[in-house]
């Protein structure tokens, strides 16, 4: 059902507020879309859990996209990295990167831990709105950083004068943010597994896993 600036909950069985309430406390907190029909049920509101789903999947994209523009913007350094979690009972790979005072950048959930996916993501990072241009682009010592790099300046993606640093300590910021959202890990599948696979973060992230 198409979102419309002017209706854009035309069609719907539950009021505007209920529908971004419920989308709301799935995003932002380790619910289940159980947990977030029973919370309502708690208020005299009766919604099923695959309502709530359905809800999820799509205001969570319109939600981004009207944010994305109100966010503070992002310095020219980033800090990347990437770490592995359990979604569905599988290895994936997360990788995020924040700039130098930790504000969010972009991140992607991939299958691998290669070139392709740090070129992915790279691509994702340079195609959203608000992000600056990297002046230099901090990394750890994983190989696939430098031939991913590569590849984008030989694109033309990426400028040759954006410089890309093998420095693990400069990652200390975004390592910290990858801790807190393993803890609990169902977090991390929140905010960049479940939802992603869901869409194929989700909110605009539409790359699939692979």
């Amino acid at each position: 059902m198409p979102i419309t600036p002017t209706h854009p909950f035309k069609g719907r069985h539950f009021p505007g507020e209920v529908i971004l309430l419920c989308v709301r406390w799935y995003l932002r907190y380790p619910l289940a879309y159980e947990h977030v029909a029973e919370l309502l049920a708690e208020r005299g509101v009766e919604v099923d859990p695959s309502c709530i789903w359905r809800w999820v999947q799509a205001y969570a994209p319109e939600l981004n996209k009207r944010c994305r523009p109100h966010l503070k913007p992002t310095n020219k350094s980033y800090r990347t990295d990437e770490t592995y979690i359990k979604v569905k009972g599988e290895d994936k790979y997360l990788y995020r990167a924040v700039d130098s005072t930790g504000q969010t950048i972009e991140f992607l959930l991939t299958a691998k831990r290669d070139a392709a996916g740090a070129k992915r993501f790279f691509r994702k990072a340079l195609s959203s709105p608000g992000n600056s241009l990297p002046r230099v682009i901090n990394v750890d010592k994983n190989p696939a950083y430098p031939a991913a790099v590569e590849a984008l300046k030989e694109e033309g993606v990426l400028p040759g004068r954006v410089r890309l640093r093998q420095c693990k300590y400069l990652n200390n910021v975004v390592e910290i943010v990858f801790t807190q959202m393993t803890k609990p890990n169902v977090l991390a599948v929140r905010m960049c597994g479940d939802y992603v696979t869901d869409l194929d973060f989700a909110l605009g992230h539409k790359d699939p896993v692979n």
